[in-house]
């Protein structure tokens, strides 16, 4: 299984300057404490909606290629978000889920890999064309390369290790973060 921290930082070093959006709980303290930069967007309480936040980012910024950091509840919170990516038919978003079978940030309850969910299977089944199902670092960094340079629109499961939320977080002053976001955008 793969660090989930190590594959945050691999994958920040690879997006170059392209934004990445990261969801709730341990994407966004992942992100922030190991490479916070201004072209991340951090969501805070809004569970499920990376997914769209990256959706509609990648839509208004066709010259991006936008990477979500997603969560395995997170994403099961809003599975319509993977058909409307597709049906809205981005080239440049790279949707990346970390699974690890729960929602650890509230306590580690079981999710729906846990009882044989198949991520991967359900974005190909929304219409993703490009799809990896991950299982060690190298595996990540080859598919995450992949999917950073190709023309459509991409979906790595990475199964990741358990392991706690760094202590590091980002402002909860959300127009702060805001405005820096939209700056190093160009927005």
């Amino acid at each position: 299984m793969i660090d989930r921290r190590e594959a945050t930082r691999l994958a920040a070093r690879l997006a170059g300057p392209n934004p990445i959006v990261s969801s709730v709980g341990n994407p966004t303290f992942d992100l922030f404490g190991v490479a916070d930069r201004p072209q991340n967007f951090y969501v805070w309480n809004s569970m499920g909606m990376a997914s769209s936040i990256g959706l509609g980012l990648a839509l208004s910024r066709p010259d991006l290629r936008v990477v979500v950091l997603d969560g395995d509840g997170s994403l099961l919170m809003n599975l319509g978000s993977l058909a409307t990516t597709t049906m809205a038919r981005v080239p440049n978003l790279v949707h990346v889920v970390w699974d690890n079978g729960g929602w650890e940030i509230t306590g580690a309850q079981p999710a729906g890999t846990s009882f044989g969910v198949d991520l991967e299977t359900i974005a190909r089944g929304a219409g993703f064309r490009h799809t990896a199902g991950v299982e060690t670092l190298d595996a990540f960094e080859r598919a995450f390369a992949e999917a950073m340079a190709a023309d459509e629109a991409c979906f790595i499961a990475a199964r990741i290790e358990d392991g706690g939320a760094l202590k590091h977080r980002p402002s909860k002053t959300l127009t702060s973060l805001r405005d820096r976001f939209m700056a190093a955008i160009g927005a």
